[in-house]
């Protein structure tokens, strides 16, 4: 079962020596940054269902503080992240699917696929067998 949250990130280059500048100083460097999902009814499984909504950060700061850590940059360093989507295979999508209809209320929807595209939006990837 694999599944990986996809996300871009735009950060700013910077040079520890004072002979070295680079010029623009915020020339746009972009990281297409894999993070692993967790396995559905783990820990941080959620994550979707605090960080996204509707296939966006919910809190374009917050998102910037974990693409510095992700990445062990300062947080002044990240200029944007974004999500991409959540890439999964079929075992990890059914599993899913799964853990959030044994609690449609803590997602405050009626079905699977309302959750999804709530917090999702259509920024999932199914890869097929994770064989």
């Amino acid at each position: 079962m694999n599944g990986q949250y996809v996300f871009r990130v735009t950060l700013r280059l910077e040079s520890s020596r004072d002979a070295i500048t680079i010029d623009p100083a915020t020339d746009e460097t972009t990281v297409t940054l894999s993070r692993e999902a967790p396995e559905p009814g783990t820990a941080g499984w959620l994550f979707f269902r605090n960080t996204l909504w509707r296939g966006e950060i919910g809190d374009d700061e917050y998102g910037r503080e974990l693409a510095a850590e992700w990445l062990d940059v300062s947080p002044d360093r990240i200029e944007s992240v974004s999500f991409r989507e959540l890439q999964v295979d079929d075992a990890y999508f059914e599993a899913l699917k799964d853990e959030i209809a044994a609690d449609l209320d803590a997602f405050n929807a009626e079905t699977v696929s309302e959750v999804l595209s709530k917090y999702l939006g259509s920024s999932i990837r199914v890869t097929g067998s994770d064989t």
